[in-house]
Parts: structure tokens; C-alpha cells; sequence
């Protein structure tokens, strides 16, 4: 960034807020499509009943759950990068954190959906809502339903204020650049802001307190997760590593997706000069310790399940390991344990090409995880009578793919209204305009 000056971080980022080119539209009508598909397949299932679903006995949690831990673990990152590096005052962070926040904000949208699709009978969700009513009814607070509203709901308000609150700067400098109607918009959600020391000081003081706030979420949030399967009894679920287990994977999970948005993300709007192939070297070592502890949990659960001579948790890490899920068992431990070891060499982890086909494939590692996880225990409990298997059913598959338009869709919006980048944060690092000779330079 030593090139770079005022003048040029504002026509790179904010130059990208025009008006978009029909390629744009193409990639949005094609998106579009995917969420009315998408939505036309939940709609048939409310219709209809769940029983469209390929859930059933045993197994009645099926792609809705996966999806749902897997979007929810999507989200962390985004805490991660922009809460935690800015308390440790990682000044890597400052060109990616805003896509990354925003991908927090749209992967926890996405995942709300799936307990609500999951249930079946959507009209009466407000029976989970703990407010007073004719019924003399509360919702069960011991139940993982209860847990994952409570969570994504309190995830979501956080990370959204926090998103919004470092967006204010940036929305006031577009509202500078615009007018007529645009500038109205802009300056509604600027809140008034003058760039003067006073609006400084309390941004950074309400910037500093979310980034404070958020920082446990990304701990207490997927443990809460992780317990509507822990607090079970089935073998391969009832275990008291699931916590750190599920963090470290969903951080695992969301690291790969920053990487996978950013590469075309930085491509398409000519960020080359401030997302830096150092900085997605910086994302890629990140990658290798959140690989390399998410090998040693997979390794521990076994370990776990052998020491203590129980035969059905022996008995259904076998049949992950050798029986009917072999082949999604091992694409989870090459791809998500691994695989990122491949980030130890330099040229690879510099390497544009390898660093997007190394994320893709985390992500397709890190979805397999949740299905061995979620379906082989309730697919294999304790009698061998009630086994059974799962296949997910085209409106499953149709849901499944909304679900991933909608988030991308989110994102490719995004890109063109809000600044990608965070102005203000990236002209902190750039050397102070010094006068010479009655011009402005940057030395």
C-alpha cells in the first residue's frame, strides 16, 4: 500500500459504486433465479408437509440441520477478522474486514432460515416467541430449537450493529461524492456524520465496545450449537469436546469462504493495490492453524472413543471410518485436515489459483463434516434394528440451492452499493499528506 494516497483509495473503492454494467445483471438475474427456485421448493414442502423431505426414520435431521450448523460456522470468521485482529490490532485486517463482516451478516441471515424450514409448520413458529399470551404457553428453554433461536437471533443483532457502526464513515464519504436521490439515501444511513473529532471519538469508542461484545460470540455462539447435539445421548454426539470442536471449525470454514469471495471480489473491482497477495497469505496461515486443530480434534475424537471401551461409540466411528460414510468421511479429513497442510509451502500460499481451489475445497470438506456428524449418529444409534439411511429429496436439493444463491446474492448486492473496503481504516495506514511547495503530497 506504500503507492497508494488519498486520492487513489477513494477512486479504487468508491469508484466501484457506479452504475453496473449488464454482466452484473446477468450474475443478479441468474442468482435471483436460484432463490425463486429455492423458495418455490419450500413453499410445495409447507404445502405439502415435510414428509417431501428425505427425512425419516431414524434419521429426521437431515441437509436442513447440516446447512444450518454449516452457515452458522460460515459466519464466525467474519467475527474473527474484524472483532478479534482489531483488538490484537492486526493492521492486515483493514482491507478485508468489511467483506468479511458483511459475510457474517449474510451467512447468518441464511442460516436463521433453516430451523424455520426444518420445523415443517411455519405458521406456528411464533410458539417458540417468550411473550406474554392467552395460551398460559411458554416456549421449552431446554430445548437445542430454543437454543439456536436465542443464538442466531443475538449473533445476528450484534453482528449487524457492529457491521453498521464501521460502515458510517464510508457511507458519509459516498453521500459526499453523490446527489439527488442517491445522496438522500446515503446520508439517511450516514447518521448526520461531519468527520469532526467528536463524531471520532464516539465511532471509535462504539466500534472498539462492539468489536468487544462480538468477540465472545464467536466462542459462546457455535458452542450453543454444538450442544443441541452434545447434550444427547447418541453415540458419536455425546461428547464434551464438541465445543472447541465446532469453534475451530467454523472458523475453519469461515477463513476458506473469506478467500473464496475476496479472490473474484478483488478481480472484478481492481482492488489488486489493497487486498495484496500478502494479506491472503496472512488468511492462508490462519487456515493452517485452524486446520491443523481441527486434525487433532478428529484424531482426539477417535482417541476419546477407544479409551473408554465403549462399544457403540467404537462401534460408530468404524462405521464413519470404514462402513457406508467412508467416502464422506475421508473427503472431510483430506479436505479440511490435509489438504490446507499444502499452505506450509510459500509458492502455494502466494499462489492466486491454488489459495481459491484450496478454499472451495476446505468449504466442501467442512460440509461433509456436518453430514457425517449429523446424519451417521442418528443413522447408526444403539439397536441395529432402527438403522436406516438418508438421501435428500430434490425439494431438499432445490432448498439447499436457494440457500447458497441467496447468500451469494446478498454479497453480489452488497458489492455494488457499500464500499468493499474500509476507506477510513486503509488511510490510517497511509503516511500523512505533507504540503510542498503549496501542493499536497503524500512522503
Amino acid at each position: 500500500m506504500k503507492d497508494l494516497t488519498y486520492e487513489k483509495v477513494h477512486e479504487t473503492i468508491l469508484g466501484n459504486l457506479t452504475r453496473p454494467g449488464p454482466f452484473y445483471f446477468l450474475v443478479a438475474f441468474l442468482l435471483a433465479c436460484g432463490v425463486v427456485v429455492g423458495g418455490l421448493c419450500w413453499s410445495h414442502q409447507i404445502k405439502t408437509g415435510i414428509g417431501v423431505g428425505g427425512q425419516n426414520n431414524p434419521v429426521s435431521w437431515g441437509i436442513y440441520l447440516v446447512l444450518f450448523v454449516f452457515w452458522v460456522g460460515i459466519a464466525h470468521s467474519g467475527t474473527l477478522i474484524s472483532a478479534i485482529l482489531y483488538l490484537f490490532r492486526a493492521r492486515f485486517r483493514t482491507a478485508v474486514a468489511r467483506s468479511a463482516e458483511a459475510m457474517t451478516v449474510f451467512a447468518v441471515t441464511t442460516a436463521g432460515f433453516f430451523p424455520l424450514i426444518h420445523v415443517g409448520r411455519i405458521w406456528v413458529v411464533h410458539y417458540m416467541l417468550p411473550f406474554p399470551n392467552q395460551r398460559y404457553l411458554w416456549p421449552n428453554f431446554n430445548s437445542p430449537l430454543m437454543f439456536d433461536v436465542i443464538a442466531i437471533s443475538t449473533y445476528l443483532t450484534v453482528s449487524s450493529m457492529f457491521w453498521f457502526t464501521g460502515l458510517i464513515p464510508d457511507l458519509a464519504a459516498v453521500r459526499d461524492r453523490s446527489t439527488g436521490l442517491r445522496r438522500k439515501i446515503y446520508g439517511l444511513f450516514a447518521l448526520g456524520w461531519r468527520n469532526d473529532q467528536r463524531n471520532w471519538r464516539h465511532h471509535m469508542r462504539a466500534y472498539l465496545f462492539f468489536a468487544a461484545l462480538a468477540t465472545p460470540l464467536v466462542i459462546s455462539v457455535h458452542s450453543v450449537v454444538s450442544w443441541d447435539f452434545a447434550l444427547s445421548i447418541i453415540p458419536g454426539w455425546h461428547s464434551t469436546i464438541f465445543a472447541p470442536y465446532f469453534v475451530a471449525g467454523a472458523i475453519h470454514s469461515g477463513l476458506a469462504m473469506v478467500i473464496t469471495l475476496l479472490i473474484p471480489l478483488r478481480k472484478v473491482q481492481k482492488l489488486e493495490s489493497i487486498i495484496t497477495i500478502d494479506i491472503f497469505e496472512k488468511l492462508a496461515k490462519l487456515i493452517i492453524l485452524t486446520g491443523l486443530i481441527v486434525g487433532y480434534a478428529y484424531a482426539f475424537e477417535y482417541f476419546i472413543a477407544y479409551y473408554t471401551g465403549n462399544p457403540f461409540e467404537i462401534d460408530i466411528f468404524n462405521f464413519r471410518a470404514v462402513g457406508t460414510f467412508a467416502v464422506p468421511f475421508w473427503i472431510m479429513v483430506g479436505c479440511n485436515a490435509l489438504i490446507p497442510l499444502l499452505f506450509f509451502i510459500k509458492k502455494i500460499r502466494r499462489s492466486i489459483p491454488w489459495l481459491l481451489v484450496i478454499s472451495i475445497l476446505i468449504n466442501v470438506g467442512m460440509y461433509y463434516e456436518r453430514h457425517v456428524i449429523i446424519i451417521s449418529s442418528v443413522a447408526h444409534d444403539f439397536l441395529p434394528y432402527s438403522w436406516g439411511s438418508y438421501f435428500p429429496s430434490l425439494i431438499e436439493l432445490g432448498i439447499a440451492m436457494g440457500a447458497f444463491c441467496w447468500f451469494f446474492l446478498l454479497f453480489w448486492l452488497f458489492t455494488r452499493f457499500i464500499p468493499t473496503v474500509a476507506v477510513a481504516e486503509i488511510k490510517e495506514q497511509l503516511p500523512p499528506p505533507v504540503k510542498e511547495e503549496g501542493k499536497l503530497h503524500h512522503g
